[in-house]
């Protein structure tokens, strides 16, 4: 609730006759930038993105991340956004890459199962 209340912006549903198919749930943070005076960059956080499986494939997914995107960029003033991700969720990476993110890094058994996560970023037009 704590993400909803700061974020509103980033915290998005999809719906189909009322009932919920797909939400996305982002939040705002800070990073210094070499230490510098006055010198913090706001990045955006994808925490948890998801549609139901039989709405897939239909772009909501893509729809969410994108408005969520513009908000990180025109409501909170983010620079780059970021994310993880199961590296076998081929459709989900797939998805990411398309919205022009880049995979950084890989975070070995970041998963409870063990498996491991991409990181993913996008950098985000200043505005």
């Amino acid at each position: 609730m704590d993400h909803f209340k700061r974020f509103p912006e980033t915290f998005l549903v999809a719906e189909d006759d009322g009932a919920v198919v797909g939400y996305i749930m982002c939040r705002i943070e800070s990073d210094l930038l070499n230490f510098r005076p006055f010198g913090i960059a706001k990045k955006g956080h994808t925490i948890s993105i998801a549609v139901l499986p039989e709405y897939r494939r239909q772009g909501i997914g893509y729809a969410l991340l994108s408005r969520a995107l513009e908000a990180m960029t025109m409501k909170y003033g983010a620079r780059e956004c970021y994310l993880e991700v199961r590296v076998s969720n081929t459709p989900a990476v797939n998805l990411y890459k398309k919205l022009g993110f880049e995979v950084k890094k890989v975070i070995r058994g970041y998963y409870a199962d063990g498996e491991d996560a991409y990181v993913m970023v996008k950098k985000l037009p200043i505005r």
